[in-house]
């Protein structure tokens, strides 16, 4: 803020501007003026510059927006980029670690001069595996997608939806490589959407409803989308959000007061008279997804077919899925893959970007609305679903007793939510499958695996899965991660994965992919964590949370754990305070008892800052109290270390 002011100072009255504006006035851009010629031919002529590039790119530049960085993609399609979110125009002083990336990318140019250029040629194949499955599938009148209280389609009609779609989309311009954006709500028409954008050639973009309007304006922007199919509501936010692209209702009539051109429906009957689009190949882009948004601005994950394919792959050969199970999912992505895994969906009547609405009785009904046998859900949904439990009917109980599989993934699942969701789901075994936006599964592990680990430092989450490796970079004593990797037991450090199933890359953001690929072949996590003598992957934290104390790195999963097992505890979070390399540690506790009255003292209650330090198992500086923690949107358990780090140091300078 003091740079900006510092910038901002020679200019605070409008006689001072005026050089600026002169500034402007002499830019060339009248086609009369005589510099306009040349300036235009070397415009041009950047086109055919055959030269290495990096472009770093401040989004919230109030003039060089994001069509100045789409023309200059165009002219050098070879650039590499990567968005400083909360960069301005002055990207140097606004992201001052752009000269580390700069340092990085010449580095780069050295090491890999003279390598011979790596061109992936893709096996020829009746098209991706991630439409095989629905194909596989068409002639069945059994229910592929079932919407609660809604429309249920077959397998059968599905797949013509989907084709008809696919052939639309062609004839609107849709083409090979083209990002259309999804902004509607879980549905069968969201499903048909996917596989039609799959099956056409071009990429889905998804981001949650969960970050916001400005966030996900932030993210889709940047995403540089062709095309938005929206519903009436999604159709208003892309306008709110200023996305580029055309426009195509998912609903009814066209809304043209909104921009589009076409319906879905609209789409489907052109295509039934028009011919099929090329069919994509396995190594084509088929998707990006944004992360929550937990740990910093989402994340844009790039996926191809064949990535998408594996992780299909990994997950139908760990849950032993097959064409008689069907999947309930209270987090949409999960009953997206049904048609790709070969099996019927149905998403519960809920708003899937608040996990906590998510009832028994709602749970009971998708179940019962396409025969579901396995469940897919947040910690935060499932709490839910064990509070609402005992509005449970005879009938909903006995539905819900036809689920022979639980997962629960997003944050760490508590194993005393798991045991008391077997009364509401008897016969299902629980499983948490620990992963992340940029490779999900990884490792997985039971409720009997859990009980059969115990405690330890941190949250046990099993073994790695067939096919997935798993290492750990140990950290150094200023809790960086720059060893190499290990699987050396109880060596703690930066969880690292390898798989088929990993992303591709990071969306524009050359640096932070640069950073999470620098082991070749592995994707760096960020996760902290270490490997038992057994295999098994405790994760302690992650590196941003680290406390960096004189007496050496601390870790925070471990000690909230320790903390949580107190009676009078329902909640922790373990944050450091004060200059790295001397952080005093601070627990901030919800209290079992109740909401902290409102002018009470933040700082916690003698006796039970006792039994935290006598828990907690290292020296603690200081013990707050609190209401409740901050969380994330999209899984409702992820807990803001970073917000809740800010107010205890607030409080401990004195601030209310």
């Amino acid at each position: 803020a003091e740079v900006r002011a510092a910038f901002a100072a020679p200019y605070a009255a409008a006689e001072r501007r005026r050089a600026v504006a002169e500034f402007v006035a002499d830019i060339p851009f009248d086609p009369r003026h005589p510099s306009h010629p040349p300036l235009a031919q070397i415009a041009e002529r950047t086109r055919g510059l055959d030269v290495p590039a990096l472009l770093l790119w401040g989004p919230r530049d109030p003039v060089f927006g994001q069509p100045y960085l789409d023309d200059l993609l165009e002219r050098l399609p070879q650039a590499q980029v990567h968005r400083y979110e909360q960069a301005s125009h002055l990207v140097t002083e606004d992201a001052p670690q752009y000269a580390d990336a700069v340092v990085q990318w010449a580095a780069d140019l050295d090491h890999d001069a003279g390598r011979p250029a790596h061109t992936r040629t893709a096996p020829a194949s009746p098209g991706p595996v991630t439409l095989q499955r629905l194909l596989a599938r068409a002639g069945e009148d059994a229910p592929a997608v079932a919407e609660v209280g809604g429309r249920t389609v077959s397998w059968e009609l599905l797949e013509r939806r989907v084709g008809e779609l696919a052939a639309g989309l062609a004839t609107i311009g849709v083409r090979r490589g083209d990002r259309v954006a999804l902004l509607v709500p879980p549905s069968v028409d969201l499903t048909a959407a996917v596989y039609a954008v799959w099956r056409a050639g071009a990429v889905i973009v998804v981001a949650d409803k969960g970050l916001g309007l400005r966030g996900m304006g932030r993210a889709l922007r940047g995403a540089r989308v062709d095309h938005v199919i929206g519903s009436t509501q999604g159709l208003v936010a892309a306008r709110a959000m200023h996305l580029p692209g055309s426009r195509i209702h998912a609903g009814r009539g066209t809304a043209a007061a909104l921009g589009a051109t076409v319906s879905l429906a609209q789409l489907a009957r052109r295509g039934r008279d028009a011919p099929p689009p090329p069919t994509p190949s396995d190594d084509d882009e088929c998707a990006v997804v944004f992360t929550s948004g937990a740990t910093g601005p989402a994340k844009g994950v790039v996926y191809r077919h064949r990535q998408v394919a594996a992780q299909l792959r990994l997950i139908a050969a760990t849950y032993g899925l097959g064409p008689d199970d069907r999947i309930v999912a209270a987090f949409a992505p999960f009953a997206l893959y049904g048609p790709a895994l070969g099996i019927g969906s149905a998403v519960p009547d809920m708003d899937v970007t608040s996990p906590g609405t998510l009832t028994a009785a709602a749970l009971a009904d998708a179940v019962a609305a396409v025969g579901g046998t396995v469940v897919f859900a947040s910690p935060a949904a499932l709490r839910s679903v064990r509070a609402s439990a005992p509005g449970l009917s005879a009938a909903q109980r006995v539905t819900l007793r036809g689920v022979r599989l639980l997962m629960s993934a997003g944050a760490p699942v508590p194993a005393g939510l798991l045991r008391a969701l077997q009364e509401v789901l008897p016969a299902a075994e629980a499983h948490t499958p620990y992963g992340m936006t940029e490779a999900l599964p990884v490792t997985d592990i039971s409720l009997a695996e859990i009980d059969a680990a115990g405690t330890g430092n941190g949250v046990c989450v099993g073994q790695p899965l067939t096919g997935v490796d798993v290492a750990v970079s140990p950290l150094s004593a200023t809790a960086t991660a720059d060893g190499a990797l290990t699987t050396e037991p109880h060596v703690t450090g930066e969880v690292c994965v390898r798989g088929e199933h990993v992303k591709d890359r990071y969306d524009a953001l050359w640096a932070t992919e640069r950073a999470s690929s620098r082991t070749p072949g592995w994707h760096r996590t960020g996760d902290v964590g270490h490997l038992d003598d057994q295999g098994r992957l405790w994760v302690e934290g992650r590196l941003q949370h680290l406390l960096s104390t004189a007496a050496g790195v601390v870790t925070p999963v471990g000690v909230e754990q320790r903390v949580e097992a107190l009676d009078a505890v329902r909640a922790a979070a373990v944050v450091g305070v004060g200059p790295a390399g001397i952080q005093q540690v601070a627990v901030v506790v919800v209290p079992v008892s109740g909401r902290r009255r409102l002018r009470a003292s933040p700082v916690a209650p003698q006796p039970m800052a006792d039994a935290v330090r006598a828990a907690a198992g290292v020296d603690v500086a200081a013990v707050l109290v609190t209401a409740q923690l901050p969380v994330d949107i999209r899984h409702a358990s992820k807990v803001d270390r970073l917000a809740v780090a800010a107010w205890a140091g607030g409080v401990l300078a004195g601030d209310r």
